[in-house]
Parts: structure tokens; C-alpha cells; sequence
């Protein structure tokens, strides 16, 4: 498959092939199944952000680190740096291993 230069923002879950059309953080070189994956990862973070903060609003509380909700979220997020990594250009590849994130 061809691969297609885009522009990705991790904050705000943003994947453009304009890089114009919105501030973006990453630059990845991918095919559009690699974009379809991306855009799994990122509803998954959407999801488990809103449940840790439903359950903030109800007044459920727990420790970061035995919130499973919290611990999804991290592996999650970890899940798309690997793949912005693996799909980044160079640029992206040390920014993201600057970030000490995979480790």
C-alpha cells in the first residue's frame, strides 16, 4: 500500500493531510488502514478520558495507580506513540524518543 504524508496532534487527536489545515505536533508517513488504527487508538483514549472524569464528577475516587480506567489511558496513550514512532519521520522518531514515553 502507498503510504501519504500526514500531520498528526496527539492533544488534539487531530490526523490532516493538509499541513495547514491544523496545528499539529507529529508528521507520519502512513497508509490509510495506519490511519484508521490511529484513529481506534485515539477514540480509545477519548473513551477511558471520559470515563475516569465521569467518575470524578460522581465523586469516585481511587489512586492513580490502582484505576484501571487511568492504567488503559496510559497503556493507550503509550499505543499511539509506538505507532506515531514506527510510522514518524525522522524528526518524529527523535522527538518521540526525547519524551523517554516507550520507555
Amino acid at each position: 500500500m502507498d503510504k501519504t504524508r500526514y500531520y498528526v496532534s496527539v492533544q488534539a487527536k487531530t490526523i490532516t493531510i493538509n499541513q495547514g489545515d491544523a496545528a499539529y505536533e507529529l508528521e507520519i508517513d502512513a497508509t490509510q488502514d495506519d490511519v484508521e488504527r490511529l484513529k481506534q487508538l485515539f477514540n480509545n483514549m477519548d473513551h477511558n478520558d471520559f470515563v475516569s472524569g465521569f467518575r470524578t464528577v460522581l465523586g469516585i475516587s481511587m489512586p492513580y495507580h490502582l484505576d484501571e480506567p487511568n492504567d488503559r489511558y496510559d497503556n493507550n496513550i503509550k499505543d499511539v506513540y509506538r505507532m506515531l514512532h514506527n510510522l514518524g519521520t525522522a524528526e518524529t522518531k527523535q522527538h518521540i524518543r526525547e519524551m523517554h514515553i516507550l520507555n
